[in-house]
């Protein structure tokens, strides 16, 4: 078996499998089974495990590349599509369980939320540009985008930023968790900074280092 038809019938489908495990546990929480047990208020543990799932999962997403680079893993690239559209999976089950069990799709009540809690403001922020990035992942939207496809991608950058934040306003006593998310992601856009850098010098001497015409 080879590189290809390994990631194809193994390591996809086992990604597949992981990323399911956080809804397959809420759903058995949610109807009792195999003893589990969604805690005093099932709401809130559905709204949290869902936000957190998409914020893990968006993290995951960024550190392919550099995990690419510095491992030289090149195939690790078949996964990130995967993990993207998983991560905006579980964001909008955010927002789903949010709107519907939460606040019992009063829309008026939802939309004087936002614009009254500003860590729901930036969260609602992030998933509609989420969306997008969701939508236009397929390779035909590739194709048809051709390079303002790569510049509209480049709002993941922002999204992961909204997102810890997002978590981060909502804790109101202990921020290790949050301070955990904010310090992986800063390692994640630190490095890309750091790679762009080096990448715009060896431009500039390669180009200084060019004969005159």
């Amino acid at each position: 078996m080879n590189i290809t038809q390994r990631y194809r019938w193994l390591y996809k489908p086992a990604v597949f499998i992981i990323a399911l495990l956080p809804l397959a546990r809420l759903v058995a929480g949610a109807f009792g089974i195999a003893g589990i047990s969604l805690g005093a208020d099932p709401v809130n543990e559905i709204l949290h495990e869902c936000g957190k799932t998409a914020l893990q999962l968006l993290l995951i997403t960024l550190a392919v590349r550099p995990l690419v680079r510095l491992g030289r893993l090149h195939n690790l690239l078949r996964l990130r599509r995967m993990l993207g559209l998983f991560a905006a999976f579980y964001a909008l089950l955010h927002f789903v369980t949010y709107a519907w069990l939460d606040q019992n799709l009063d829309f008026q009540a939802i939309l004087a939320d936002i614009l009254k809690r500003p860590y729901i403001t930036i969260g609602m922020a992030a998933l509609l540009m989420l969306v997008p990035l969701a939508v236009t992942s397929t390779n035909g939207w590739m194709r048809r985008l051709g390079r303002r496809w790569q510049k509209l991608h480049y709002l993941i950058y922002p999204i992961a930023i909204l997102g810890v934040w997002h978590f981060w306003w909502q804790v109101k006593a202990d921020i290790r968790e949050p301070l955990a998310y904010a310090a992986i992601l800063a390692a994640l856009l630190g490095y890309r900074v750091v790679v762009k850098a080096r990448s715009v010098s060896a431009t500039a001497r390669g180009r200084s280092a060019d004969p005159a015409p």
